[in-house]
């Protein structure tokens, strides 16, 4: 029997019992008097009682105005009875013995009912009668880990695509659930718990439910958030009781979503050792790897912070395993796009090997969201079938942002097409630089024109020559509007270039150590943030005669690169000036388009122009691809 039929068997007898009360003393409804034998007499012999019941010495009546009343004989009366009837009384007689159990019950029945209600009450608030396992208002203790069990919603590894390496480091956990005498006989044991590290949107939580799945045994799900309380001890009771769970459901999985949430190295918070979080990885680790052991108990955790966690969290016994979910190269982006795609009616023509190639740095999230956009682009657009179209009206959405419709002069157009025609030429001409894959002066996001570089294939470091090309190509922008419009008409548009080219150049002398004067050091290992990292405050173990160096060096690079792409836009201001009327005339222009302004043409097949008003200052962004983004 179960806590919900329980609770309802419960409620069956309190329901009977009352109903046996109020149905054998239903006649006595109403307030009672207490009379005194005399009184009882003297009102029987005034003709004013009606009825009574008489049970051994006990008289229980009611009189003609409705009045109930009760008194008690002290000694036998023969003439009683007589007088009742002369009186014309209805007398009504009960063994003395009939309801003394009834009466008793009578008389407790309200306190016991209570008392049962109270710890009734109680248990439901700890979560004892909840079917969901999510405790009530007082289980602060209880864990909030959910048990995921049966094959609704059930996610095998068919499901996951992209991460072939990681499947394979996961699946002989799968073989140890399926057939663990397979590992002990021979005197192995399987790891106790492995560790998913990756960026976000790769597809950690999706492979610890595959493994799972393919397990066919319960999952406990639980963020490392839901274990720490405004309560002092609250995170430890509910590790205790989380495995205490697992213990009993055996072969199954324990899955700890943002683990460095818990378990961060401790000593870096300001609590000291008594930091209720601190505390929680304590027992965490005891819990994990203890004098209890945790037979059939495997612990799978998710992060994207590994550098925060606690090394005693991932020694061996407790996380043998790191295993890496990185993010998908192009095969593995088109693996990922065939499962996305399977859910969406999708036109012949679209090709997944080709929108995989067009998306670098897009990770598993990422490619089902563009799947989703192209189909909400073609239910709009009240098509029947998704196609390429919709595709590259998505991609443009997520990597560019979404087209504004908003009120520009054609003064701000015009300089917004010549800052984004610099971007764009000196991108093409410096050499060792992405490809550019679209050029557009319509508003997109927070910018106003948009310049997109796409790397022909995926990328895994950059070279020293390659971040020099791409600080070039950040100031193309803001050296095409001073060639054009005047130093004292350079707009606020290239601010984010200018951060992001400071940034790789800052990068390039401090972290990378490819600056020749001041070497292959990192001068920044002292920059961490407090409570993400071991120390407890920033500090620079660097001379400030190294830091005027670091700065004299940052300021060279960045020189040095402004006047090659101040160069390479004088040598070809023929080709600025057309590429600038081209976006005028048509606003965007595509990869073959803009090879055909490079030859000194004007495009013929461009898209048709869009209409749209005339306003604000250009703020141009210049896209470099997530990739580079990411690695920089």
């Amino acid at each position: 029997m179960n806590e919900r039929q329980k609770t309802i068997f419960l409620w069956i007898i309190i329901s009977m019992i009352l109903f046996a009360v109020l149905n054998n003393f239903g006649e006595y409804n109403g307030p009672v008097q207490r009379y005194s034998y005399s009184e009882f007499v003297r009102s029987v012999e005034q003709g004013q009682v009606s009825r009574v019941t008489i049970a051994d010495q006990v008289i229980n009546g009611e009189t003609k105005g409705g009045q109930r009343f009760t008194t008690f004989m002290p000694v036998n009366d023969p003439a009683l009875l007589k007088t009742l009837l002369e009186k014309d009384v209805v007398v009504v007689g009960r063994a003395p013995d009939q309801n003394i159990w009834l009466h008793i019950l009578i008389s407790w029945f309200p306190t016991l009912l209570f008392i049962g209600f109270l710890l009734w009450w109680m248990r439901q608030m700890q979560g004892g009668g909840s079917s969901s396992g999510r405790g009530g208002p007082l289980s602060f203790g209880r864990s909030k880990a959910r048990l995921l069990t049966g094959d609704k919603n059930r996610v095998t590894f068919d499901d996951v695509a992209g991460i072939v390496e990681a499947k394979k480091e996961v699946e002989e956990f799968v073989d140890f659930l399926k057939d663990p005498k397979k590992f002990s006989k021979l005197g192995g044991k399987i790891p106790c718990g492995a560790l998913l590290v990756g960026p976000p949107g790769t597809g950690k939580t999706l492979l610890a439910k595959a493994v799972a799945g393919e397990a066919n045994v319960p999952f406990f799900s639980i963020s490392g958030s839901d274990f720490v309380e405004m309560f002092v001890g609250v995170g430890a009771s509910r590790v205790r009781d989380m495995f205490d769970q697992a213990k009993k459901q055996a072969p199954c999985i324990i899955f700890i979503d943002e683990i460095d949430a818990v378990g961060r190295h401790r000593g870096a918070g300001l609590g000291g050792g008594h930091d209720e979080r601190e505390q929680t990885l304590n027992q965490l680790l005891v819990e994990m790897d203890g004098f209890e052991g945790k037979e059939g108990v495997i612990v799978l955790a998710a992060t994207n912070r590994p550098d925060v966690l606690d090394p005693a969290l991932l020694r061996p016994g407790r996380f043998d395993r790191q295993v890496v979910v990185s993010l998908p190269d192009i095969l593995g982006r088109e693996e990922i796009l065939h499962v996305h795609m399977s859910n969406v009616t999708t036109d012949k023509s679209v090709d997944a090997e080709v929108i995989a190639r067009a998306t670098p740095g897009f990770s598993g999230a990422d490619l089902a969201n563009l799947v989703n956009e192209a189909a909400l682009f073609a239910a709009r657009r009240n098509k029947k079938k998704v196609t390429m179209d919709e595709f590259e009206a998505a991609k443009d959405k997520l990597t560019l942002g979404a087209e504004r419709h908003m009120v520009m002069t054609d003064e701000d157009k015009k300089l917004t097409a010549y800052h984004e025609a610099g971007h764009a030429i000196v991108g093409l001409l410096v050499g060792n630089h992405d490809k550019v894959y679209k050029v557009t002066i319509i508003p997109r996001g927070m910018a106003l024109g948009v310049t997109y570089f796409l790397p022909e294939k995926d990328k895994f470091s950059m070279s020293r020559a390659q971040i020099e090309s791409m600080i070039s190509s950040l100031y193309g922008g803001r050296i095409a509007e001073e060639l054009i419009f005047g130093a004292d008409m350079v707009t606020t548009g290239a601010s984010n270039d200018i951060e992001k080219a400071s940034e790789l150049a800052r990068n390039l002398v401090e972290r990378w150590g490819l600056n020749d004067k001041m070497g292959p050091i990192n001068y920044s290992s002292g920059e961490q943030e407090v409570f993400l990292g071991k120390s407890m405050s920033n500090k620079r173990d660097i001379a400030d005669s190294t830091c005027k160096e670091i700065d004299h060096e940052v300021r060279n690079l960045i020189e040095k690169n402004y006047k090659r792409a101040e160069k390479i836009l004088k040598d070809n201001i023929k080709i600025l000036h057309l590429m600038a009327d081209a976006l005028m005339k048509f606003e965007t222009l595509n990869e073959s388009q803009i090879a055909t302004v490079m030859q000194g043409k004007m495009p013929r097949n461009a898209p048709t122009k869009s209409k749209r008003g005339q306003g604000k200052p250009p703020v141009s962004k210049n896209t470099i691809s997530k990739e580079n983004l990411e690695s920089s």
